[in-house]
């Protein structure tokens, strides 16, 4: 047996080359060589690369163009409808003048009763809410000790005036001398003196209304002992009330006794009541710089209560010639005060159409549901009381049938 001792081959990745007869692929034919590439074919490349580039970005710009355009004719032939809006004239009018405080109320009379002596209470001849009269017992203190008193001062009284009239009588006839006279008269006095005093303390325990008035909460029971000034109940005369309040110092002078004030409060909305200025405190309070005042109003329909919280209108004569209009057509921004006024102007077509016109207006005081106008519009002017939310310069608005703002006759029962 012969061996083969002939050498292999390898390629060129050193693996042994495919011997004959075993599927070895022949070798790649040599590749061509490359052509240099020279300036003018690279000149064309770069020309060609940026036509294209300019091609597109024209494109492009055209596009955003007619789509810019395309957007502005789309909503310049679009305009939205008009907003309807509730529209008022601007008026003039004669307005009243106050000036307004905050103020209570309080009793004309009112006292807290109490004894003045101690004692056990014995009777109590009321019930608690009960109206009384000057002089009705409200309470009887324990008095007998001062009853008997009292009976033994009047047995002493008779016998000390039995005894000046015996005594007088022998003065005549010149029996006694003078003093003795005047020795039964310095008695007779002084038991008088003691009846009386004896007197008053039985009437300080009968305790007794001083005025006409309303009784209120009973604090005390029969047999409870009390001690001078303790609370018994509370007495109120309702007939008339005080109302309290102040103003600026810069009020004074607008103020006078006798001058009118309107007053309202939160447990009757809506109704107001009158009264007068019956005291002007004559000193301006030196930490408040404020005066105070005090009014005084007929109560016999007792609608009003002591320490109730009262808005007090101090009436001034009444300014005319004043320009108003709705207070819901004022719009209150920290930039300031405005209204939208609606004008009539004519569109491209020749139609007549209102649009609106934000104005800066300068307010004054508030009344009844509008609004003095200082500057800032003219009378007849028409202005937008509802529906400001929705308008800016410019809008087209169309009045409104109704007003959503006003208030309805009759309100929903529940």
């Amino acid at each position: 047996m012969t061996l083969d001792h002939s050498p292999k081959t390898e390629t060129s990745f050193g693996h042994p080359a495919s011997e004959p007869g075993h599927g070895a692929a022949p070798p790649a034919p040599p590749r061509p060589p490359r052509k240099p590439v020279t300036r003018g074919r690279l000149t064309l490349r770069i020309v060609i690369t940026l036509v294209v580039l300019g091609l597109l970005g024209a494109g492009l710009y055209g596009f955003n163009s007619f789509r810019s355009k395309a957007i502005a004719d789309f909503f310049a032939n679009n305009k939205p409808p008009p907003t309807p809006v509730a529209l008022a004239e601007a008026t003039v009018q004669t307005v009243p003048k106050y000036l307004t405080a905050i103020g209570t109320l309080q009793a004309a009379r009112q006292v807290t009763v109490a004894p003045e002596v101690a004692g056990r209470i014995d009777r109590i001849p009321f019930e608690s809410g009960a109206r009384v009269k000057a002089g009705d017992p409200l309470v009887q203190l324990n008095d007998a000790t001062e009853q008997a008193d009292l009976l033994a001062q009047r047995a002493q009284a008779r016998l000390a005036e039995l005894n000046l009239e015996r005594y007088r009588d022998l003065r005549r006839s010149q029996a006694t001398p003078q003093s003795n006279v005047d020795q039964y008269q310095a008695q007779l006095d002084e038991t008088n003196a003691n009846m009386k005093r004896t007197s008053a303390l039985i009437g300080q325990k009968l305790i007794k209304a001083p005025f006409d008035g309303e009784l209120g909460i009973r604090q005390v029971n029969v047999g409870d002992y009390v001690n001078p000034g303790a609370t018994i109940v509370t007495l109120t005369d309702l007939s008339q009330l005080y109302i309290n309040f102040t103003l600026p110092e810069q009020s004074f002078t607008k103020l006078s006794v006798g001058q009118g004030v309107l007053i309202n409060v939160d447990a009757l909305p809506g109704r107001d009541f009158e009264a007068k200025i019956t005291t002007i405190e004559p000193q301006v309070s030196a930490d408040t710089r404020a005066v105070k005042v005090q009014a005084t109003m007929d109560n016999r329909e007792r609608q009003l209560r002591p320490g109730m919280f009262a808005n007090v209108r101090v009436v001034l004569p009444p300014q005319p010639n004043t320009l108003t209009v709705p207070e819901t057509a004022v719009d209150y921004t920290v930039y300031g005060d405005s209204v939208f006024v609606a004008q009539s102007q004519k569109t491209p077509d020749g139609k007549e159409q209102l649009v609106v016109e934000r104005k800066p207006v300068k307010i004054g005081d508030r009344l009844a549901n509008k609004v003095e106008i200082r500057s800032g519009l003219n009378p007849g002017d028409r202005v937008v009381v509802s529906g400001q939310l929705k308008l800016a310069n410019g809008a087209a608005v169309v009045p409104a049938e109704t007003n959503p703002l006003t208030p309805p006759q009759t309100l929903p029962q529940n």
